[in-house]
């Protein structure tokens, strides 16, 4: 079994500033021991932290955390999982609330859901004409409906805005199609799970100019610390695991991920 691990010596300023591209903050263990988990991270280079929303009920406390924190950001928007709560109130809410943030998200498809295919595209579109119209990137939930999400990131005019292919658990041929659509593709903590394939495959052969990181904290774990709540601070493992991947110095990886998600999100700054 091979595991990524990380010690004092891999705390260097060579990557100061990277950008964990999707962490829910607002949500616990994170939350309550929020200052805790951010000192950790930053310690090992992660100053830049973007908060997805997932239900209207909490872009309140995302906003408050924003704010708050330097270097967290939020990015308000409906989870396909919640779609039924993208109604018109809260869609006008959206659209009023999506110019604080620094993309619209997390919005998309994914079969596994109660909520009916049909009704997660119709949230999909919704929000993605208010991100078009802000101006605005967006952060994409996508599993098992990649066709059908390429699609209607196509047809809505995402190609304007770009964003993220969150999680990104696709084949490297279905990545390509939704970069040459402007986005990026985000590997997470299964890029260090044991057996892994496609995230291997992927980490080698998304050209670097199109990939990002991410914790998807609290979940995802890498593998040393599955079964632990995640946190940003183990994004180190996942920028570990992609250069190993490609076997290249962990520097060209994090610089590069850094330029592209400050690229992406053209309101973030990482000092």
């Amino acid at each position: 079994m091979t595991v990524y691990r990380t010690d004092a010596n891999l705390q260097s300023e060579d990557w100061q500033g990277l950008v964990d591209t999707h962490c829910h903050l607002d949500f616990e263990p994170l939350y309550s021991r929020l200052s805790e988990f951010l000192s950790e991270a930053r310690r090992v280079g992660v100053t830049g932290f973007v908060v997805p929303g997932v239900h209207p009920e909490g872009w309140e406390r995302m906003l408050s955390l924003a704010r708050q924190h330097q270097g967290v950001y939020a990015a308000f928007g409906i989870h396909p999982m919640h779609a039924d709560a993208a109604d018109e109130n809260n869609l006008l809410r959206l659209a009023a609330w999506a110019s604080r943030g620094v993309a619209v998200g997390e919005i998309g498809l994914d079969p596994s859901y109660a909520v009916s295919m049909d009704r997660q595209e119709r949230a999909f579109r919704d929000q993605l004409q208010i991100a078009v119209s802000c101006g605005l990137p967006v952060l994409v939930h996508c599993r098992r409906a990649f066709q059908r999400t390429l699609r209607v990131l196509n047809e809505e005019g995402a190609c304007r805005v770009g964003g993220i292919m969150h999680a990104f658990s696709g084949s490297p041929e279905m990545a390509r199609e939704f970069i040459r659509l402007g986005f990026a593709i985000s590997l997470c903590g299964t890029v260090t799970w044991e057996k892994a394939v496609r995230p291997i495959l992927l980490a080698r052969n998304i050209p670097l100019e199109s990939l990002v990181l991410e914790t998807d904290a609290p979940d995802l774990a890498p593998q040393h610390f599955r079964g632990q709540p995640n946190h940003p601070g183990l994004l180190i493992h996942v920028l570990t695991a992609v250069a190993h991947a490609r076997a290249v110095p962990l520097t060209d990886i994090a610089h590069a991920t850094i330029n592209t998600s400050c690229r992406i999100f053209k309101r973030l700054y990482t000092p």
